[in-house]
């Protein structure tokens, strides 16, 4: 087991490059099934989320190899499987895109119910509505799903709940299917443009990625191709709030600038100063924190992504702040940390409300899932002092190199092995 030691209290500067957008290389890795030829991904993060969706390719009889560090050349022409290895899906949330790529080509698949950070009920009915809608019947036997059509066929679907997910698994399923699919009330997060792009360059026909409507026409078969998947939103916005956060000046590239309009909004409201370029954005911070409202919401809104790492931002604000989470149940378990470190925070219900503090204190801190980990590390470097964070493993998911990113930026951050304490040790 490890953990990160970090020594706060200093502010970052430089530049760091972000990685390619996870939420957009879990859902087009599963695609690449779709084409049944041979792809060349580029710009992927370097995370353990990616390396288990290269691992499920490779079990379903894919072949990959790795061209550099960050690009894939993935041959899904001879698959064997449709059954993904239980131990595989249930070490990620996004496994379930494997069910509706699978589906549209083979007309099968199973896939274990997905593991990933606990953030409360987080069903998949609406995916199996879409597989449902399209003709195939579906079961959940033991913690595996089963999904199974003779034949797949467009049909209108009405999503009950704006869900990226269930968009994407849609788009997945119905891009072979015969006859045109339209999806009402759809995801519009830039990811899911992503996957529509990739889904086009492979031969599909998809339009209207980005609305909340979107057409797919049925194509006979799709190809390969070459690809670069988007730069990652929550990673450029969590290196920009730890630059607000420090008292800062950080310039951010590899951006895309209009992808992070929700969160540039509420840290110029902050206090901070954010400068915006082609493909980057700089962000500095010279006076105080100014306190906030902040409602979580379906893109174009505030990304509840963001939501855990503005909380640790606000714990210092002059004043109160609210913070509403219109997505997930269990976003707030990070407060239980920041608590530790001197932070006043209560939380009713989906309702947290922050009194500013002058300043946190470093603490023994625990990462409770991928966001509230990352809220952690930039709280740590905010409190003067030396703060340790375990369960780094949830961490590492999301951020490509975040220690060798941050001490690019002037962080004293570490990763070293953690001691277990011994019965004799407790006692």
């Amino acid at each position: 087991m490890e953990k990160f030691v970090i020594t706060g209290g200093k502010p970052l500067y430089g530049e760091v490059s972000i990685s390619g957008a996870k939420n957009a290389a879990v859902a087009i890795l599963p695609a690449t099934i779709l084409a049944a030829d041979v792809c060349v991904i580029e710009n992927l993060p370097n995370i353990s989320d990616v390396s288990v969706s290269l691992n499920i390719l490779s079990a379903l009889g894919a072949k990959v190899r790795m061209l550099s560090k960050n690009t894939y050349e993935i041959d899904t022409t001879h698959l064997v499987g449709t059954n993904v290895p239980d131990d595989l899906s249930r070490q990620m949330r996004a496994s379930y895109y494997f069910l509706g790529a699978l589906l549209s080509r083979f007309g099968r698949a199973q896939v274990a119910m997905p593991g990933g950070c606990n953030l409360g009920p987080r069903p998949i009915d609406q995916h199996l509505k879409a597989f449902s809608a399209l003709g195939a019947q579906d079961s959940v036997d033991y913690g595996m799903i089963t999904v199974r059509a003779t034949e797949l066929n467009g049909a209108r679907i009405f999503f009950d709940k704006v869900s990226v997910g269930s968009t994407m698994n849609a788009m997945l399923s119905a891009v072979m299917a015969k006859g045109q699919t339209v999806l009402e009330n759809c995801a519009k997060e830039p990811h899911v443009v992503d996957l529509a792009n990739f889904l086009n360059m492979c031969g599909a026909d998809v339009r209207g990625a980005g609305t909340d409507v979107i057409k797919v026409q049925g194509v006979e078969s799709m190809h390969g191709c070459n690809y670069s998947i988007i730069p990652d939103q929550i990673e450029a916005g969590s290196y920009m709030v730890a630059a607000a956060a420090t008292g800062g000046d950080v310039l951010v590239k590899n951006v895309t600038p209009k992808h992070l309009e929700p969160i540039t909004a509420k840290l110029r409201r902050a206090g901070a100063e954010v400068e915006e370029f082609d493909d980057a954005v700089r962000v500095r911070r010279t006076g105080p924190i100014q306190p906030l409202k902040i409602n979580t919401m379906p893109h174009p809104g505030f990304p509840t992504d963001m939501q855990p790492l503005m909380g640790v931002l606000l714990s210092v604000a002059q004043g109160t702040s609210t913070i509403t989470e219109g997505i997930w149940d269990n976003r707030f378990r990070y407060v239980d940390e920041l608590r530790k470190m001197g932070a006043n925070v209560q939380v009713d219900g989906q309702v947290a409300v922050f009194e500013g503090v002058e300043k946190l204190q470093p603490a023994p801190l625990h990462a409770s899932d991928l966001r509230a980990g990352a809220a952690m590390v930039v709280a740590a470097l905010m409190a003067e002092g030396t703060s340790e964070i375990e369960e780094i493993s949830h961490i590492e998911r999301g951020y490509e190199d975040i220690v060798e990113k941050l001490r690019g930026l002037g962080a004293d951050i570490r990763k070293v092995e953690r001691v277990p304490v011994t019965m004799e040790q407790a006692l």
